[in-house]
Formats: structure tokens, sequence, C-alpha cells
């Protein structure tokens, strides 16, 4: 599964995509909205990002994963849209044979995501001044 969604994302159904009876190991990572960036207070964060595209680069970092460590059963999704402290905005679910590969490969799934998938984020911040983050993590005004 790799999917953009505006609905909520939930850890179990990106778990369910990857179970199987082979995976001795399932590792999955939920990234949240905190309430702060670097001291500075976010009242809300806005996603954006063109589906097609950003799911074809979620398939691409899956395999990835496979030809370094031989596991076939990953899974993604990122919601869009504005999501409020605490909601879960990522959520990528490995499993595989042994634990030490899961948490290889999850960790390595979330930083190629940030790294190559075409989402960007609006911080909203309880001043009332908001910035968009770039793909490659720069901040710039709106």
């Amino acid at each position: 599964m790799f999917k953009i969604t505006d609905k909520i994302i939930t850890g179990s159904e990106v778990r369910e995509a990857v179970e199987a009876p082979d995976a001795g190991a399932i590792v999955l990572f939920l990234g949240t909205v905190r309430n702060n960036t670097d001291g500075r207070a976010v009242q809300h964060l806005e996603y954006e990002a063109y589906p097609p595209m950003a799911e074809k680069k979620m398939a691409e970092i899956a395999q990835e994963i496979s030809d370094k460590w031989g596991i076939h059963r990953v899974a993604m999704i990122h919601r869009v849209g504005k999501l409020e402290i605490g909601e879960v905005s990522v959520a990528v679910a490995v499993a595989s044979p042994h634990r030490k590969d899961g948490f290889e490969a999850c960790q390595y799934a979330m930083n190629r995501l940030k790294q190559i998938v075409p989402i960007w984020k609006r911080e909203v911040w309880t001043d009332g001044d908001a910035g968009w983050v770039k793909p490659d993590a720069v901040f710039f005004e709106t």
C-alpha cells in the first residue's frame, strides 16, 4: 500500500497491509504533528501532494528496500490537508523475517520518503505567521 489520503490514518490499516505468516517482525512508524518547531509554537500543519507522483515515489522506495534487504512487505501512507496537533501525518510499516532488518528498512523508508516524495508542508504558528517547508526542508515565508 502506497497512498496519499485526506482521511485519518490508523496504525492498524498500515500494519494489516504488511502482515504475513512469515513475518517475524512488523515495524510500524507513526509520524505525528507536534506542537512546536525549533521552539516556535505550532497551531496546525497543512500538507499538499500530487498523489500519482507521490505514490510512485513511495513504490520506488519499497523497491530500494527490496533490493537492499530482500524485504517485500512495505506500506506507506501520508495524509494531506489540515492536521491538528497529535494527529498522524505519516505511517510506514515494514514486515520482515527478523527485527534488525525491519528496523533498518523502516528507518530507511521514512528517511527516503522525506528526501524524494513530493509532499509539501505548511506550518501555521500560534502567533499567526505561516511558512511552507519545501521537500528539501528549507523554510520560506508566504
